[in-house]
């Protein structure tokens, strides 16, 4: 199209737009400067009809980045902490399914909505893979991505502000095995992250980037092999091609495609974020771990959204991973058993 920039120049000022976002958004103090900045001033362009352009490649990599950070949390103390917290994982994973199903029976009430799309929608799993099972069971995968765009959106959003305006910040806070970077032994730590990408990759796992790279490192962290910590700007460019990524996703065609739709999404959402609050607290009672830890560990959002934002916020990391990552997996291995079951049952 004539006067359109090519796909790489666009990439490159997006990306340069994103940097400025999240540097205007470290001098304002705002939480999670270089996932949100990025994220928000993408998104706005992008519903404008500005031609933003992502790079699924920088998110698999932001994405094996943030798995290396999340990994070097994993020590042997903490490895014991959190088999202790496994019966609170567990209902962690169960609190998830059951979010889910409670959304799907909201979203069921949407006209026009097949309970298939409804369904994949409403499941508290990722969402290119929630979008894959959607497509492969006969759903609308439009509806279902929008779904879960909207959702990580206002979760990764809402959630630190709160905290931001409660004054919620180190109250668990878990250190890195390593804090210092060495030239040599980063390489080393990143080529053991791209084996662990690679192998689950050839296993099919679903998102491979993340898990991938946060068991490998993990499994050396836990083995007290401590090759380098990762360097504070890595970890800034993964949060702000994961941003970017999440950004471009809101198209002027994803807001017009189902207004009434999306301010469902919205409102089941925010249900879902304050339900979340009351079953965090309610576990805090019983594990005696920070309310603000749990609440990120079973908010409806992913894992490496939520895993960052506790890293931002020291508010026990590995413990935030674990439930996630737990959660992510059984929700990916749970959601079309459970989708045959409701489907076999009468509306």
């Amino acid at each position: 199209m004539p006067g359109v920039p090519s796909r790489r120049v666009r990439l490159l000022l997006t990306l340069l737009a994103a940097l400025a976002a999240a540097l205007a958004c470290v001098q304002a103090h705002v939480p999670l400067p270089w996932m949100i900045g990025p994220l928000l001033l993408t998104a706005a362009l992008s519903l404008r009809g500005v031609p933003v352009q992502a790079s699924p490649r920088l998110r698999n990599i932001g994405q094996g980045l943030i798995g290396v950070a999340l990994g070097l949390y994993f020590t042997p103390q903490v490895l014991e902490l959190l088999a202790s917290l496994a019966p609170s994982i567990a209902a962690g994973v169960v609190w998830a399914l059951l979010m889910g199903h409670l959304f799907y029976r909201y979203l069921l009430r949407h006209p026009g909505v097949d309970r298939t799309s409804a369904y994949f929608a409403a499941a508290i799993g990722g969402a290119s893979e929630m979008a894959v099972l959607a497509e492969r069971h006969g759903g609308e995968v439009d509806r279902v991505a929008a779904s879960h765009s909207l959702r990580v959106m206002l979760v990764v959003v809402l959630i630190p502000f709160a905290f931001q305006l409660a004054g919620v910040h180190g109250t668990d806070a878990t250190l890195p095995a390593v804090v210092d970077v060495d030239s040599l032994g980063l390489l080393a730590l990143l080529a053991m992250a791209g084996c662990g990408i690679a192998l689950l990759w050839r296993l099919h796992v679903p998102n491979p980037w993340v898990l991938g790279a946060l068991l490998a490192v993990a499994a050396l962290t836990a083995s007290n092999v401590h090759f380098s910590a990762l360097p504070r700007w890595a970890s800034n460019a993964g949060q702000l091609f994961i941003g970017v990524a999440l950004g471009s996703r809101f198209t002027p065609a994803f807001a017009r495609s189902a207004p009434r739709w999306l301010a469902s999404v919205a409102l089941g959402t925010l249900a879902m974020i304050a339900a979340s609050a009351l079953f965090a607290w309610g576990l805090s009672k019983l594990t005696g771990l920070v309310p603000a830890t749990l609440m990120l560990s079973t908010a409806p959002g992913g894992i490496a959204e939520m895993a960052i934002t506790a890293k931002a916020l020291q508010l026990g990391v590995p413990v935030v991973t674990a439930f996630q990552a737990v959660r992510y997996i059984a929700v990916i291995m749970l959601t079309v058993p459970l989708y045959r079951w409701e489907m076999s049952r009468p509306r």
